[in-house]
């Protein structure tokens, strides 16, 4: 029996994977599983479980979705967050944290991927980190600058390894904001959060 027959006592018609996974879903949206998730608990997006207890999104739901959600097909999202930071676990953790009150976000392990997403999608905010290996986060900020101009986007640095002395430079190079040492995540997003209200 296939896991479509056994949801909700719907039946996928012939072969047609009418049932999607948490993961097939959120590309099919093109937004990151913990946004769908959230959207499901908040009744705005239908979705059913299987007898392990997965989530599984029927593709007439989501097309159904995307249609209440305006124009262009894509649903509406909160503000648009960049965050720019080469370690993989704080980005995880500050993405997890905004997306729950609301934000989009996006992420990029290095400058030069930073610089390509903004290139693709400005966002209304940049989390950026000091240190990072090769293009560090003053030279992208430099980078930043020279093709949008100084204050085009909001950036917020922050660094768990650079001194207040850093906090008057990042005002002075063109930053709007400043997290330094001793460095709490929690004060990054709280940070993010006055600057950009969702």
């Amino acid at each position: 029996m296939r896991y479509g027959d056994r949801l909700g006592g719907r039946r996928a018609p012939g072969g047609d994977p009418e049932w999607l996974t948490l993961g097939q879903a959120a590309k099919y949206l093109g937004v990151a599983q913990s946004t769908i998730r959230k959207w499901s608990d908040q009744g705005r997006l239908p979705a059913f479980y299987t007898p392990g207890g997965h989530r599984r999104y029927r593709r007439g739901d989501l097309d159904a979705f995307l249609e209440r959600s305006g124009p262009g097909g894509r649903a509406k999202e909160g503000p648009l967050v960049l965050i720019v930071d080469d370690d993989a676990g704080l980005r995880g953790f500050v993405r997890a944290s905004l997306e729950l009150e609301g934000y989009t976000v996006r992420e990029a392990a290095s400058a030069e991927e930073g610089l390509s997403a903004i290139e693709q999608e400005p966002p209304d905010l940049i989390l950026l980190d000091v240190m990072m290996p090769r293009v560090d986060g003053w030279e992208m900020l430099r980078l930043l600058q020279d093709r949008h101009g100084v204050g085009a986007i909001p950036v917020l640095m922050f660094s768990g390894k650079v001194d207040a002395e850093e906090v008057g430079e990042a005002a002075r190079r063109g930053a709007q904001g400043f997290v330094g040492k001793p460095f709490d995540p929690q004060q990054l997003i709280e940070s993010a959060k006055q600057m950009l209200p969702a």
